[in-house]
């Protein structure tokens, strides 16, 4: 680390259970961000605050005006810029010093496999039930840490997939994919702004908690967050040996 890296991380670097050490293992990391709206903002921004050395920020849309009430990435003097792009400009104001790669793309396939692949964790910052199923296939595969967020209304939940673990669920073994499932959209039933913030700022610390090799993770455990009354709740959850995904069945195969 330079001098100016350890002044920068001190406050970090003074952490007893982080040090020198875990804030360079936060430095070489790669975080796979797909999402950068109201959760990918502000998980991309403390990512990049608490320096990791480099983030795939992923999203195909532009900025609208309506996405600024929560998405704190971006700014007015943006609207119709590439969300991906937008975040990068952010993140380089920022940390100038974190690599960050944008990609204006809705993944699937093997480009989504490849990036996966390629990163040492991935943050679902996505809004669609179709794009997390894939995501979480994905990290199954590759047996990459998923750290999962969803907001809506005044609702909202994080839980981490710590698939580099032989006993860790799943998404799947949460949340099973189903062709009846309704998707419910921010532009239809509206989300609290800060609700948006506290997920994904939970994100974050899940995410540089687990490259830095430090604490408990959420592995197992759904946070369930009611922002109107300001209540949590903790969900406990294993691993379905029958899962479509990670089951026993679906990994011989």
């Amino acid at each position: 680390m330079t001098d100016e890296q350890l002044l920068r991380y001190s406050r970090h670097i003074l952490l007893d259970a982080l040090g020198i050490e875990g804030q360079q293992r936060i430095l070489d990391s790669h975080a796979l961000i797909v999402g950068a709206g109201g959760l990918g903002s502000p998980a991309a921004l403390y990512l990049a605050s608490a320096g990791i050395g480099r983030i795939t920020l992923v999203d195909d849309d532009v900025v609208d005006l309506t996405n600024l009430q929560r998405q704190i990435l971006h700014t007015e003097a943006r609207v119709g810029m590439a969300k991906a792009e937008s975040g990068r400009l952010a993140l380089a104001a920022l940390n100038p010093a974190v690599d960050v790669v944008p990609l204006q793309s809705r993944l699937a396939g093997a480009e989504l496999d490849a990036l996966v692949g390629s990163a040492d964790l991935v943050l679902d910052c996505s809004d669609n039930f179709t794009t997390r199923h894939a995501i979480n296939r994905a990290c199954v595969h590759h047996r990459k840490p998923l750290i999962s967020g969803a907001a809506i209304r005044f609702d909202g939940q994080v839980s981490v997939y710590d698939l580099a673990r032989d006993d860790a669920p799943c998404y799947h073994c949460l949340f099973p994919e189903a062709e009846d499932v309704e998707e419910v959209r921010c532009a239809v039933m509206g989300v609290f702004a800060p609700l948006t913030g506290i997920v994904g700022t939970m994100q974050a610390a899940e995410a540089l908690k687990l490259v830095a090799g430090i604490g408990e993770s959420l592995n197992g455990r759904l946070l369930l967050l009611d922002a109107l009354n300001m209540e949590w709740r903790k969900v406990k959850f294993r691993r379905d040996p029958d899962c479509a995904v990670c089951g026993s069945a679906a990994t011989a195969g």
